[in-house]
């Protein structure tokens, strides 16, 4: 069992404290550019990696800093063939927002069929290692490199480095406008910058808000203002007490035990997220960033449902499918990957609470919805209806107008950013054909669309799958899916309609 040394027993395991290791020149042996690329997505896995170019030839910008003192613990198992040992390292304060990365290790044999740790179809998941101490002489024969520059994917247009949207449109000014728009008793437009603006053409792609569930969204959120009488109630009565660092750190771990993951992923903490988790490539590792200013205990596990059960497990399964590189996807004629991704993901993100209401994948299809016909402000207003915390309704209409410049334009072609109602539009989908879908082999095959499984479920390879724990028991994921629809008030014959 994995387990945190004595602060005493630390000091006897340090690696070379004269040279601390931060998580920047960690690695998961045996994972291939191509993988990370297919996980993550290439415009993403590329960034990272130029990013990680700039910082070699500009050591003075890196943001991984030394730090002081670096608490490591080096663990192995009984000899296992091709199994390779890394290590477990959890950072101490002092080295900026790198201070808050964790990376949890155990055994994994990564290699170019993936098979590692999890829980297959039909199979129980296999027991983990108890890991061993041993002495720093012995961890010379660790090699930790750094995933090698120079294997970029060259697959025609995606070889070209470009940032993820994500990234582009969120603002380089969001503080100072947040002072000013506060100042001005919430009556001023924020004018926001960018450091890598993206093209009208891309915003106005990404810019469509839709109506179609906005009724189902409404009342979504008046049913919670009914039961609980204000969202801050809602939220501290499902959600409970935010948790300390500490507690995170210990409810990952665990989650990641459940999983059969644990050694798979960095996870970082931090309060600069508009998000409440993201699932990303950092440094060429899979990455996993938490806002700990939203982690409270209830909702924790499912986020990691959400981020690790659903998006990362997908990512690693697609991997290996012949649909794994856009050119697959192209030649199969496959649908996108959303709403279903992110519908999966947000009904695990309830799933099992003992009130599954669906707030926020509704809030944010609303906010997006009246974002493409108001101003920020009177966008900022509107939300009281159903918000009352400034600093909570300032989130939410950020997330729904990032990208624009001038955010007193409603009526401008790109008024909003409307991935947000991807959320509710994705769950409502899956809810409506719950009963026709086999989740389990929604997982295994990757990054695809509920409406494309039956076709390609004889094409899939199905070695080393990963399906998580939650979804072991279809007869308890299928009881879920019906308290989702009993809570929420929705109905077959409503979806039907809709659908």
């Amino acid at each position: 069992r994995l387990h945190w040394p004595e602060t005493e027993m630390a000091k006897k395991f340090v690696l070379s404290p004269e040279k601390p290791l931060s998580p920047s020149h960690l690695y998961l042996e045996g994972w291939s550019p191509g993988v990370l690329k297919d996980l993550f997505g290439t415009s993403s896995y590329n960034v990272i990696l130029q990013n990680e170019e700039d910082e070699h030839q500009s050591p003075i910008h890196s943001p991984y800093r030394r730090p002081k003192r670096t608490q490591c613990l080096v663990s192995t198992v009984s000899r296992h063939p091709g199994v390779t040992p890394v290590v477990l390292i959890r950072p101490r304060e002092g080295y900026g927002d790198s201070s808050r990365s964790q990376i949890f290790t155990s055994c994994t044999k990564l290699g170019n069929n993936i098979a590692v740790l999890g829980n297959p179809i039909g199979l129980t998941p296999r027991p983990i290692s108890r890991p061993k101490r041993i002495s720093q002489a012995s961890s010379s024969r660790f090699r930790l490199p750094l995933l090698a520059r120079g294997s970029t994917a060259r697959d025609g247009e995606n070889a070209v480095k470009k940032l993820c949207i994500l990234t582009a449109i969120k603002p380089s000014n969001v503080e100072s406008e947040k002072t000013r728009f506060f100042k001005s008793d919430f009556t001023y437009n924020p004018q926001f910058q960018y450091s890598n603006p993206v093209s009208l053409q891309v915003l106005e792609k990404h810019s469509n808000a839709s109506d179609r569930f906005l009724t189902q969204a409404v009342r979504i959120m008046e049913l919670a203002l009914q039961k609980y009488g204000s969202y801050e109630k809602f939220e501290q009565a499902t959600g409970g007490n935010l948790l300390t660092k500490s507690r995170i750190w210990s409810h990952v771990k665990k989650y990641m035990e459940k999983e059969g993951c644990v050694g798979e992923i960095v996870v970082h903490l931090t309060d600069d997220l508009l998000s409440r988790a993201s699932m990303t490539v950092v440094n060429g590792r899979p990455t996993l960033t938490i806002n700990i200013s939203t982690a409270r205990e209830q909702w924790l596990e499912g986020m990691l449902r959400h981020e690790i059960g659903t998006h990362y497990f997908r990512g690693i399964n697609n991997s290996q499918q012949p649909w794994s590189s856009g050119a697959g996807r192209k030649k199969l004629g496959l649908r996108p990957l959303n709403p279903t991704e992110e519908g999966l993901a947000s009904i695990h993100s309830v799933l099992f609470r003992r009130d599954p209401t669906l707030w926020r994948a509704a809030l944010l299809y609303y906010t997006v919805y009246q974002a493409s016909r108001m101003s920020f402000s009177k966008l900022f207003h509107d939300l009281g209806r159903f918000v009352h915390d400034p600093n909570t309704r300032w989130d939410y209409c950020v997330r729904a107008k990032r990208g624009q410049t001038d955010t007193s334009q409603p009526g401008s072609t790109v008024g909003c950013f409307s991935k947000d109602q991807v959320y509710l539009d994705g769950i409502l989908k899956i809810l409506r054909h719950r009963e026709k879908i086999n989740f389990q082999l929604l997982t295994a095959l990757g990054k695809v669309s509920y409406e494309d499984v039956e076709r390609l479920k004889g094409l899939g390879v199905m070695e080393h799958v990963r399906i998580p724990h939650f979804l072991q028991d279809q007869s308890r994921y299928s009881e879920q899916l019906q308290k989702i629809m009993e809570v929420n008030q929705l109905t077959d014959e409503e979806l039907r309609t809709l659908i």
